[in-house]
């Protein structure tokens, strides 16, 4: 098992100026080559914290990769504290030195004295030219372990990684296995819920395990299996998968990298079914969603103001104002208006109502009711939630898009 330890470095990581986009790339190509990562660390351009985050990963991994501060100019230091935590000199690789200045003179630039300072690599390290910038990579092998150096720049990196690393890996560790996943996704049921119905797999699996993870309106249930070869993660992940889905039945939407505005799209498309949406409080999220799995203009759509009733979009609501807000009655009369409005062949409904005062992001406290008209029956639903935070109107609008997969299928 080999067991691997990413450091991002760069005050602006620790300010928010920069997301940290290169650790979470560098974790999904180490899940490929089968390599466990047990640690990610952010630190600043500090020598004293540095040379503490570098010092313990050294001493607890067998692959630490670092990223950034590789640069020409004096808060750059990685080169220099991964020097000092191995105890060894910083040395000036003639060949980097040249690869350098034969990348400014192509580019028609004069290199500066400070360039110089990215051929300097801890003595003993193999040095990794870079094509794309000027900040040279270098492995550094400590006993058993090696420390990976790469510059900061995504696309340098990506590079680097794919066409240096990964190779590197593979011979030193004699990888063999690939760790391989299935996702299986889950909507109108929380994490507690698909706990109390698959725990047992959570909590005793070993190969595959088995893990959750929760987003607003949606459970990601992943099953994840160390292999040699494809064939043999099916015969692993496939009886476990069989096992969840008839556990969870039809609360299980769809897989890996579907999506549920693209299952319901999908579903709209293959069977030739025109569909409209009224919505209030979400604010055109479902709208929103399904434009962007469709790409096309598969529906028509309108966001209100529910707080508005006296507009012209509720005037053509018969008896509209005696219609009681926040009421299954009036998300009815929502998707009969919106689908008569533009002659589809369905109409959905999201309409709400906010109980809470305060604001609050997340599960605050309201109704919301969800309709669909085929001109013939209502469907309803509804939820004890409404919330104007960007995770309620998402979690309200999945809710709503599933009742109407399910209203599909």
């Amino acid at each position: 098992m080999v067991k691997a330890e990413i450091i991002s470095i760069g005050s602006e990581l620790l300010l928010g100026q920069i997301v940290d986009t290169n650790a979470s790339w560098i974790a999904q190509r180490l899940t490929d080559l089968g390599v466990d990562l047990y640690y990610k660390t952010t630190v600043g351009d500090n020598p004293e914290r540095m040379n503490e985050v570098l010092s313990r990963a050294i001493n607890r991994s067998d692959v630490v990769i670092t990223g950034g501060g590789l640069g020409p100019t004096q808060d750059d230091i990685t080169r220099e504290i991964i020097a000092e935590v191995l105890h060894v000199d910083l040395v000036r690789d003639p060949g980097l030195v040249k690869q350098i200045g034969e990348r400014f003179q192509s580019r028609g630039l004069i290199m500066t004295a400070n360039n110089s300072r990215q051929a300097d690599i801890p003595k003993g390290s193999i040095p990794i030219k870079n094509p794309n910038g000027t900040a040279p990579a270098f492995f550094s092998e400590h006993k058993e372990s090696v420390v990976i150096a790469l510059p900061g720049v995504p696309f340098e990196m990506k590079w680097l990684f794919d066409n240096e690393v990964a190779p590197y890996l593979r011979k030193k560790f004699n990888l063999q296995q690939m760790i391989t996943y299935k996702i299986l996704k889950v909507a109108d049921i929380g994490e507690s819920a698909v706990d109390d119905k698959i725990g047992d797999f959570i909590a005793n699996s070993k190969n595959p395990t088995v893990g959750v993870l929760a987003h607003p309106g949606q459970v990601d249930i992943r099953i994840t299996a160390k292999v040699k070869n494809s064939i043999e993660a099916d015969g692993l992940i496939r009886p476990i998968e069989k096992k969840i889905r008839d556990l969870l039945g039809d609360n299980i939407f769809g897989e890996d990298e579907e999506t549920l505005p693209g299952v319901v799209t999908k579903l709209l498309s293959e069977n030739k079914i025109s569909l409209s949406l009224c919505e209030d409080v979400t604010g055109g999220i479902a709208s929103q969603m399904l434009f962007d799995a469709s790409g096309s203009h598969v529906f028509e759509a309108l966001t209100v103001n529910h707080d508005l009733k006296d507009s012209q979009v509720f005037r053509t609501i018969p008896n509209y104002k005696a219609l009681k807000e926040g009421s299954s009655e009036m998300a009815d009369q929502m998707a009969l208006m919106i689908r008569e409005k533009s002659k589809s062949e369905i109409g959905l409904a999201i309409h709400a109502i906010v109980l809470q005062e305060e604001h609050v992001e997340n599960l605050s406290k309201g109704q919301t009711f969800i309709s669909i008209s085929d001109g013939k029956r209502f469907a309803r639903k509804s939820y004890n939630f409404a919330g104007y935070g960007i995770p309620d109107r998402t979690r309200m609008s999945l809710n709503a898009l599933d009742f109407l997969r399910r209203f599909l299928s």
